[in-house]
């Protein structure tokens, strides 16, 4: 298969790029539970999509609607979610009339175990990036780096965390693809991940959310038009 995001062209798709039904009940229910309100909106535009897993399904509501709800944005986070069981999602959303401005993609950290090359989690984050891209071809994209993992740089997550962030980092284009990596300021001067911004060293607390949201806030602000702001 041709290559995804700079990398290498494979003989075949690695499994974090084949669209999966996954076998979990909560992410079954909230999928029909998102196609439905979808199909509810009648063809209204969004101004934003968020997409990706329990990260982005749950960031605090005051805080998402604080920067995001005059905006149109929509939350598509599903707890659980992986790059195959988003591409699943992907082929039954209708961007095409959803036509989103900005669509924010934060998906992957649930490929990283059991342990998984980091190529493979890249492949998968970059077909997501490709499957938008020929669904929605006049949406910009921002894909976001995965969050880190562990309370610490010595963690093994965290290595291979930081390995599929410096892959993807190519799938930007500076046109319609652009990439950031703001999960970088949750951390302190020792490269730890503070209790009070991740109590589980992964999911951020509402001071966490309000810190990604605010770092986001200058790149998202250039890439929406104005009208949208």
């Amino acid at each position: 298969m041709p290559g995804v995001c700079g990398l290498p062209a494979r003989a075949a798709r690695p499994a974090d790029a084949q669209p999966t039904y996954l076998p979990i009940p909560s992410w079954r229910e909230r999928a029909t539970l998102l196609e439905r309100e979808l199909a509810a909106r009648q063809g209204a535009r969004a101004g934003m999509l968020f997409l990706g897993d329990s990260i982005v399904e749950g960031w605090y509501q005051v805080v998402f609607d604080l920067f995001y709800a005059q905006r149109g944005a929509i939350n598509l986070g599903i707890g659980g979610d992986t790059t195959q069981g988003l591409l699943w999602r992907l082929a039954r959303t209708p961007l095409n009339t959803l036509r989103p401005r900005l669509v924010v993609v934060l998906i992957g950290t649930n490929n990283l175990w059991p342990s998984k090359a980091p190529e493979d989690v890249a492949y998968g984050i970059g077909e997501v990036i490709s499957q938008i891209r020929q669904r929605s071809p006049d949406s910009r994209i921002l894909l976001l780096g995965l969050m880190p993992r562990g309370p610490g740089p010595e963690h093994p997550l965290r290595q291979l965390q930081q390995k599929v962030n410096t892959l993807i980092a190519r799938c930007a284009d500076g046109v319609s693809v652009f990439y950031a990596d703001p999960g970088a300021l949750l951390l302190d001067a020792q490269g730890r991940l503070p209790a009070q911004i991740a109590q589980d060293f992964l999911h951020p607390s509402w001071v966490g959310y309000g810190i990604l949201s605010g770092a986001l806030e200058p790149t998202i602000r250039r890439l929406l038009p104005p009208a949208a702001n």
